[in-house]
């Protein structure tokens, strides 16, 4: 009661407008560097207050937005972006191609998540082009045409992130930090104009959302999958197919006393025996994760990018046959000699740590669903939870962690396995390295364009003798895709919503000013 009470104070008299043109939404989405596109801020999901040069429909085809016309050069190095003449920022000032230029060049030197590597430097040409040239080809790279929100160079600086200003359909009006965000329809939008006036974010915790939906206090509500098998008077349900992910990495290189240079140590001889890695994928039971921990909302992964244009049909294995893992320890080496029911080799035994965000449920029951499946083929996995990523950090390159990725784009395989870059934050924190992979890798983002690529990324995977999924190194052992979940009004038609990425809320607003109210 107190809950709802404190809730409808914060609303206020926001909720007299609520059934025409103002929408209530609980989905999480409160980033902690702001909501500045250089900085990371549209990665995964809608950026909203800003707009994009390209973007994604809802069947995941790429669509002009910001641009008119774009084009490759002959030689891969040079993109060249014709824009809309008819835009401007919610302040009214028109967007330039030194708008585009600054963001990318701005985006790639802040060392922000904006991944642009490959930029050697954006340039206006004129007051509508600008051409975008490259150090070497990048196969991918137009994903950040698609995702990086193009922001205003006259106003740009150390406060945006906190007041944002962009051409997206919607502007930021007031932010709360830590309770709720306000937006309005952006009076200078060039596309068709939102059916919804105001947009209210509340940034509540899921009991306080869920509480607040049964209330009839939102209207879009984002919950856990054990949360989706309830029902809420006056709302309906919503999954969405997504490409997020959940899987255990596995340090491959064994403990040699390495440490990074902040000095996180490197390596686990347990995980670096490959018996240990294949077994693990084979014991484990994706369909059982599914339905015992996700509640039927998901289905199996085998890849970090299952059923995406790239994903390679190889990655699928039988899964759930501990007699099958019994017999790859067994052909490693790895017996129980002493009959404590955990396997040992050279005198060490199976053993390692599984590693999960402690405020994060759902890993926190795959990885106890995991221990239990290993310890019934002779691998002892404890589990361990921890209060924040920097402590996870210190231990990503030498205990197996449960991590979630998923992306529209096939650069994060790159980062995940290529070895060029391992250990420079969060790629590659395992150390795999194999030579073939990372050949396979290169040449997917040299390749002249992106169709031309597909066929590398595939063969990275498996190319037939060897490759980063579990039939070959196994460096992960991916467990399962989200079904992200929604409650949402009976009242309101969103459309045809997309696959969405890594992030369960925000990314449901792609489509955002499309949505309707249906009395």
């Amino acid at each position: 009661m107190l809950v709802v009470l404190s809730l409808s104070l914060l609303l206020g008299s926001q909720q007299s407008a609520h059934a025409k043109d103002t929408l209530t939404l609980a989905i999480k989405g409160e980033p902690d560097e702001g909501y500045d596109p250089t900085l990371g801020w549209g990665r995964y999901g809608s950026p909203l207050f800003q707009s994009t040069l390209l973007k994604r429909d809802e069947n995941m085809n790429i669509v002009k937005d910001l641009a008119t016309n774009y084009e490759l050069s002959e030689n891969g190095l040079v993109w060249s972006v014709t824009l809309r003449e008819d835009v401007k920022f919610s302040n009214g000032q028109a967007l330039t191609a030194e708008d585009v230029a600054y963001t990318f060049n701005t985006a790639a030197a802040s060392g922000g998540k904006a991944d642009l590597m490959k930029l050697d430097r954006a340039e206006a040409v004129g007051t509508h082009e600008v051409l975008i040239r490259l150090k070497e080809r990048d196969s991918t790279f137009i994903n950040r045409l698609v995702s990086l929100g193009i922001v205003p160079k006259s106003i740009h600086g150390p406060d945006y992130a906190r007041k944002p200003v962009g051409s997206g359909p919607y502007r930021m009006v007031e932010w709360t930090e830590g309770q709720q965000m306000i937006a309005e329809i952006n009076p200078h939008y060039y596309g068709d104009t939102p059916h919804f006036k105001k947009l209210v974010f509340l940034f509540t915790d899921e009991d306080t959302s869920f509480a607040a939906a049964k209330a009839g206090k939102v209207d879009v509500v984002v919950v856990p999958q054990a949360l989706a098998v309830q029902e809420i008077p006056g709302m309906k349900l919503h999954p969405v197919r997504s490409v997020d992910n959940r899987g255990l990495l596995f340090p491959t290189v064994p403990d040699e006393g390495r440490k990074t240079d902040k000095g996180m140590p490197i390596g686990n001889d347990v995980t670096a025996d490959l018996a240990i890695r294949k077994a693990t994928n084979v014991a484990i039971d994706r369909k059982a994760l599914v339905q015992g921990v996700l509640e039927g909302f998901g289905r199996p992964a085998y890849g970090v990018c299952d059923g995406l244009p790239w994903d390679n049909p190889a990655n699928r294995i039988e899964d759930g046959d501990p007699a099958k893992a019994r017999n790859i320890l067994a052909d490693g080496g790895w017996e129980d000699t002493d009959g404590d029911g955990v396997v040992e080799k050279n005198g060490q035994d199976a053993e390692f740590t599984i590693i999960y965000p402690s405020e994060r449920s759902i890993r926190q029951y795959l990885a106890l669903a995991c221990a239990d499946m290993l310890r019934k083929v002779g691998i002892r996995a404890k589990v361990e939870g921890k209060r924040s990523f920097d402590e996870i950090k210190q231990l990503m390159h030498s205990q197996v962690i449960v991590f979630g990725w998923g992306s529209h784009d096939p650069i994060e395989m790159y980062h995940l396995f290529s070895s060029h870059h391992a250990g420079e934050g969060y790629n590659n924190p395992g150390f795999y390295k194999n030579t073939k992979v990372d050949e396979h890798l290169d040449k997917a983002l040299a390749a002249k364009d992106y169709e031309s690529s597909l066929e590398y990324w595939k063969k990275a995977q498996w190319d037939g003798e060897t490759g980063l999924n579990a039939r070959g190194d196994a460096p992960w052992a991916w467990l399962v895709n989200l079904d992200h979940t929604y409650f949402i009004s009976e009242h309101l038609d969103v459309g045809t919503s997309q696959v969405e990425p890594h992030g369960h809320g925000w990314p449901v607003t792609a489509n955002i000013q499309k949505w309707k109210w249906i009395d």
